[in-house]
């Protein structure tokens, strides 16, 4: 425990005794889904991370102090009403019966929102400029709107102290109202909430008196504030020290919360959630010199993976608190892992930010890997031991959906053999972690194999298994994870069959080299398409990435997008929207490519070396076809339990034969959350 014994060791804020240094810091969950209210789901997410032996969370990102901030895109938590008391109250005591403190974020968005929803309100900002991520106008905040968000704040922390929580995070960072009235870059006001130094921190200074008069000295009231804006004409490091420093100075805030970034651009946006392409904790630094000028704990996450890294912070004495909130996402038992020095069963987050493009996009926060997490009353984060008959399980393909499988199988005490046609587990995961962008995805690969060999499964490699390899094991449930194919032959003209283009798979795989001159047609926008253009251009390739879609990787996340564009602008990668590929054929020693634009019908050529076309995956359904007849189910789930989350009938029923299930790509191409869920939903009961 010696390696580890920063991160145990109990501090206080105010009056409040934390158990351990590490923190899951404020984010929006998506899941506040009743008018605002911590629903059963809500809950439970949380309450699991208290069972995992995490010391505290702060729940609710962004959650609105007044009903004009609003908050219907991101669902969070309406506290501008009573009706929350009742509700934290349940959250509180799920939270306290494991040992947990528990917080909640509390802000008004201003700008930084949308009015088009909700209550259609009228968005403010101190001198109406308007924020670009979410393209909103706004009108200037008049005196008499500034008083009454003010009492707003000190209202809504006196619903979470009656409802019971252990102190709130007021929100000054992010682009909030608080710190649009303290950058200058937005706040070109000339009375007395703008111009001066004073005067523009004036609109904080008056919510936290209000708030200490409300709620008095003992209760827990601290700051979230960003450690540098990141702008030509923005807030610097010094200048927020310098804040820092007279917020302090007035002796009403508890913590500081210190946040790497702001992000009221999309380029920005990418610091304050950085993904696998940064390095770990990029921003400590600027949390580190916060805490240089101030007398309280300071807090702070982002890209702390790992209680390696977190046990390091602390010892420096860099930051007291350490957020590991993605990394929960991940393993919300990785405080008790810790403990029991089960550190190589830490499902550790990667980095793929799908939980908070999610977010971003309105839709609930998943995890790319760990399918229980959010859904705890539902499907388990412990697989327990069936009571049931011990059954052989044959999991063909070890992508992520057969590794889950296997993983599942074998934790409800099964026998189980894994068919993998290749020298290692991954599939698509493998061919992810090839290109630039995505090497740490390669992570989640790593803890199944530790996983499976843990648990005994039986792991055949170089083995592209058939219907009588599996017959031979006498199973009684076949899984086929086998996946697809690049689906490269959609038109013909295309000359997939000729091998005049070659797929995003035939590149990042090595198969084939990359082209001088390359032109890279991407019809799904999401990541491989984007991970291939930034591959080939790594490797010296001239690449233009067209797409017949509004732009290049359109569908990939908005914390995740600006980092490849980063890199594909610093690359010179030509990004071309609107155009459809017609043909392709040869011409001499070339290649020619040939679009017609969707709107105009105006038609281009590109003269190339290579054409690489990234059009999704075809299922491999060959093998399934094989072995559907001779099954018991005749290859199908039943919907109506599976979406319910009960048993398959399938699995009490005790004729002879097989059962068999195909799951992710072999069926339909997703992506590897789905197969994931697939595979956890599915087996959790057999």
């Amino acid at each position: 425990m010696s390696q580890f014994d920063a991160i145990f060791q109990p501090l206080a804020i105010n009056k409040l005794t934390i158990r351990n240094r590490v923190i899951s810091t404020a984010h929006a969950e998506v899941y506040a889904t009743e008018n605002g209210m911590p629903t059963e789901r809500y809950i439970k997410y949380y309450e699991e991370k208290a069972k995992g032996g995490i010391g505290l969370c702060v729940c609710g990102g962004s959650s609105p102090v007044s009903i004009d901030s609003p908050q219907h895109w991101w669902s969070s938590v309406n506290v501008s009403t009573d009706d929350v008391i009742p509700h934290f109250q349940n959250l509180a005591d799920a939270m306290h019966k494991h040992g947990a403190a528990i917080m909640i974020q509390l802000t008004h968005m201003g700008r930084r929102s949308r009015w088009d929803g909700g209550n259609w309100p009228t968005l403010m900002s101190p001198s109406g400029i308007r924020e670009p991520v979410h393209r909103a106008t706004c009108k200037t905040i008049e005196p008499e709107e500034i008083w009454r968000i003010i009492d707003d704040f000190a209202q809504a922390v006196r619903r979470a102290k009656e409802g019971g929580l252990d102190g709130v995070e007021l929100s000054f960072a992010h682009q909030h109202l608080v710190d649009q009235f303290w950058s200058p870059r937005v706040n070109r006001r000339t009375d007395e909430w703008g111009g001066s130094f004073e005067n523009r921190m004036r609109f904080g200074v008056e919510i936290l008196k209000a708030v200490r008069a409300e709620v008095g000295p003992d209760f827990a009231v601290g700051i979230r504030m960003t450690g540098d804006e990141f702008h030509p004409d923005g807030l610097d490091h010094e200048n927020m020290k310098e804040i820092a420093a007279y917020y302090d100075g007035l002796g009403m805030i508890d913590f500081f919360s210190v946040v790497g970034s702001g992000c009221d651009t999309h380029n920005t946006l990418a610091n304050v959630i950085p993904n696998m392409t940064y390095p770990p904790e990029p921003f400590i630094h600027l949390a580190a010199g916060i805490r240089s000028v101030v007398n309280v704990p300071v807090m702070h996450a982002q890209n702390i993976k790992d209680p390696v890294q977190a046990a390091r912070a602390l010892e420096s004495g860099l930051i007291d608190f350490v957020g590991m909130t993605r990394a929960h996402i991940a393993d919300p038992h990785l405080i008790t892992k810790v403990k029991l020095g089960q550190t190589d069963q830490i499902r550790q987050c990667v980095g793929a930010n799908y939980c908070i493009d999610r977010q971003y996009q309105g839709i609930d926060v998943l995890c790319i890997q760990n399918a229980a997490t959010s859904r705890e009353s539902k499907v388990p984060h412990i697989i327990s031991k069936t009571d049931g008959p011990i059954r052989k399980v044959v999991v063909v393909g070890g992508g992520p959906g057969g590794m889950e499988a296997a993983r599942v199988c074998a934790e409800r005490g099964h026998q189980v053999t894994l068919f993998e046609k290749n020298r290692e587990l991954g599939g698509q995961i493998t061919l992810a972690a090839a290109a630039p962008q995505r090497e740490q995805i390669a992570g989640i690969t790593r803890w199944f194999d530790l996983e499976l060999r843990r648990l005994g499964v039986n792991l055949v490699f170089d083995t592209a298994a058939d219907e009588a390899t599996i017959m031979a094991e006498s199973p009684d449930v076949v899984v086929l994870a086998v996946g697809g194919k690049p689906f490269i032959n959609q038109e013909a003209k295309w000359g997939g069959d000729d091998g005049l283009v070659v797929s995003s798979w035939d590149i990042l795989s090595g198969a084939v080299e990359p082209g001088k001159n390359v032109v890279v047609y991407d019809t799904i926008c999401e990541f491989a398409g984007m991970s291939v253009a930034d591959y080939l251009a790594a490797k010296g390739s001239l690449v233009e990435i067209v797409t017949d879609d509004i732009k290049p990787g359109v569908a990939v996340g908005g914390t995740s997008f600006p980092t490849y564009y980063r890199s594909l602008y610093e690359r010179d990668v030509v990004m071309t929207p609107d155009l459809v590929l017609e043909e392709v054929y040869k011409e001499g020693d070339k290649l020619i490519a040939r679009f017609e634009n969707e709107y105009t019908g105006v038609r281009e050529e590109r003269v190339v070396d290579q054409v690489v076309v990234e059009n999704g995956v075809r299922p491999d359904e060959a093998l399934y076809y094989a072995l559907k007849e001779g099954s018991r189910n005749r290859g199908q789930v039943d919907i109506d339990t599976l979406f319910a989350f009960e048993p398959q009938p399938a699995f009490t029923e005790h004729a002879g034969g097989y059962l068999l299930y195909r799951i992710g790509d072999c069926s339909a191409q997703r992506n590897i959350h789905a197969a994931i869920y697939d595979s956890l939903r599915l087996f959790k009961d057999l």
